[in-house]
């Protein structure tokens, strides 16, 4: 298994957090992400991520994001760094998968519905999309950062549970 991020979290629900939701929490550290850290550090939960997430954020962030935000592109990578756990890449998944509509975004679908994990952190609409499906089928929880509180993580993921609409 491939892993570069913090131990002792192994037990603790899993997450996928998408690029944009990131860049969120890290470089544009928007309030509503502002908890995720001391949780993440509780483990309360651990982020889950494969190396092509890791690039794809390396590429947004080498093609630079105007203006000044609190964080900065060398920050939000060693962050990543430091606090994701790196797992090996799942091999091109079965069919009867939901499919996203962004080819580029596939790769969090697939992994938080094969590996599986409990959430899929995105505010992009195609991603939001597969909510239902994903927590029906899978029990995986695809939410977008302003509904998700990995510190009310107490109640197993389900077909009942909270599930996200797209956002306008």
């Amino acid at each position: 298994m491939i892993s570069n991020g913090p131990a002792g979290q192994q037990g603790a629900p899993e997450a996928i957090i998408d690029t944009q939701s990131l860049l969120d929490w890290q470089l544009f550290r928007n309030p509503v992400c502002a908890r995720w850290e001391a949780a993440l550090a509780c483990g309360q939960w651990q982020w889950v991520a494969t190396s092509a997430m890791r690039d794809e954020l390396a590429h947004v962030l080498s093609r630079g994001i105007p203006g000044q935000w609190p964080g900065s592109a060398a920050q939000t990578l060693a962050w990543f760094d430091a606090h994701a756990r790196l797992v090996p890449a799942l091999p091109s998944p079965a069919q009867g998968l939901p499919r996203c509509t962004d080819a580029d975004d596939q790769k969090f679908i697939d992994l938080a519905l094969l590996r599986p994990v409990r959430w899929l952190i995105s505010r992009d609409r195609a991603v939001l999309k597969t909510a239902k499906v994903a927590a029906r089928r899978f029990q995986v929880l695809v939410l977008p950062p302003a509904r998700w509180a990995p510190w009310e993580a107490a109640q197993p993921a389900g077909p009942s549970t909270d599930i996200a609409a797209p956002e306008a």
